[in-house]
């Protein structure tokens, strides 16, 4: 089972009480604990930054995980993807196709979409992976329609083969929906987040191991 940490500084700085000028260090010390405790994917979506400090912050956290599996990609930006030296890029579901965006890039470069519906997730096939969502109500989108276990099996079916991640509201207690789902793994910002001043790489390294066992554990009793 597959694990995709989306990052959020400003989030996580405010989770742990830190001011703004330490939200960057703070990414980094969650990245590199994601990234050693193995997962798979570091989706950098940071959307108020500008271009040049969006891609300083992406080759800060490329070099943070060399020597380790994880993958870094950009969130829609595959401009800064490309000049950062990103793993890849992670298309939003109304952004370019996956196929236009592959011919654009070089061999092995990872190209993430999010999806909403069946329609969707059948059109962007060419994807690496499908990250789709809402599974579950978040504090952030607690009125949105949700798409549940029944809606996140009808998109891995759409999805005929490709991995599928499910996304929102998911945490340690719901990964029976993703196995009991097919989905492939589980993307999430605020399940990597501490609450309070919890030590942030001693949180994630924990939190993916949690997460790792009961995703197995689901996967296994299906």
């Amino acid at each position: 089972m597959m694990l995709c940490l989306v990052t959020d500084r400003r989030r996580l700085g405010r989770a742990v009480g830190a001011p703004p000028d330490a939200w960057i260090e703070l990414l980094g010390e969650q990245v590199r604990a994601a990234a050693g405790a193995g997962v798979e994917l570091i989706q950098v979506r940071e959307p108020d930054l500008e271009a040049d400090a969006l891609v300083a912050l992406v080759r800060l956290l490329v070099t943070s995980v060399s020597g380790t599996a994880a993958r870094i990609l950009v969130n829609d930006r595959l401009d800064v993807a490309i000049a950062a030296g990103a793993a890849g890029v992670h298309l939003k579901e109304r952004g370019f196709l996956p196929d236009a965006v592959r011919r654009l890039v070089p061999k092995g470069f990872v190209i993430g979409c999010s999806v909403h519906t069946v329609a969707a997730a059948a059109a962007r096939r060419d994807a690496d992976f499908l990250v789709a969502g809402t599974v579950l109500p978040t504090v952030s989108k607690p009125a949105v329609e949700y798409l549940d276990q029944a809606g996140l099996q009808q998109i891995v079916e759409a999805a005929a083969g490709k991995p599928v991640l499910g996304i929102g509201g998911l945490d340690v207690a719901s990964v029976s929906i993703l196995a009991a789902s097919s989905a492939a793994g589980l993307a999430a910002v605020g399940a990597f987040i501490p609450s309070g001043a919890a030590h942030v790489s001693t949180f994630v390294q924990k939190r993916v191991a949690e997460l790792r066992f009961a995703l197995e554990s689901a996967s296994s009793g299906t």
